[in-house]
């Protein structure tokens, strides 16, 4: 019987760390007074924070905000693949391809809408707006709504970077 309450506790903090949920577990101890919090976990959203949105309410360029955002370098290989995210963690579109533009900056082409895949167009997204968040990419001042209202990208002269190039973007809290 210990056993298996110690199985149940251990899932029950598993369950409550990928949550972010308090956990209560019950024990023949803590009956008297009640259960025992084992774990909780806060996550604050990714996106426009207070200060983010103190910054663009300041009108301050993008490039200046990515710089206040501490950005690291990375491989362009360790990005194509990658999941972009909104606020609340909803997919908008996974990165196909890495491209610099003529005016020599750095455009993301993401694959925005389209259901399981189907029917997504791609749509090209500054690497100011981005920043990485463990294994996504989060989308930090380009809201869905300007991903939706976003022109096709349908440059293919545009130089693509390839995976051993390194660029930067910008740290994104989850």
């Amino acid at each position: 019987m210990t056993r298996k309450r110690t199985a149940l506790g251990s899932l029950l903090v598993l369950i409550g760390a990928a949550t972010g949920a308090a956990i209560t577990l019950w024990t023949s101890t803590a009956r008297a007074g009640g259960g025992v919090v084992l774990a909780q976990a806060m996550m604050p959203p990714t996106g426009m924070t207070e200060q983010d949105k103190a910054m663009a309410a300041a009108h301050m360029a993008a490039a200046e905000r990515m710089r206040r955002r501490f950005p690291q370098p990375i491989r362009v290989g360790d990005l194509v693949g990658l999941r972009v995210i909104d606020n609340d963690s909803r997919t908008l579109g996974y990165i196909r391809k890495v491209v610099r533009t003529p005016q020599n900056t750095i455009d993301l082409i993401v694959d925005y809408g389209g259901w399981l895949g189907w029917g997504a167009r791609p749509v090209a997204v500054p690497i100011e707006v981005v920043g990485i968040a463990g294994r996504e990419v989060a989308s930090l001042d380009m809201p869905p709504s300007d991903y939706a209202a976003a022109p096709t990208w349908r440059n293919a002269d545009a130089p693509v970077l390839q995976n051993d190039d390194t660029i930067r973007i910008a740290l994104a809290r989850r």
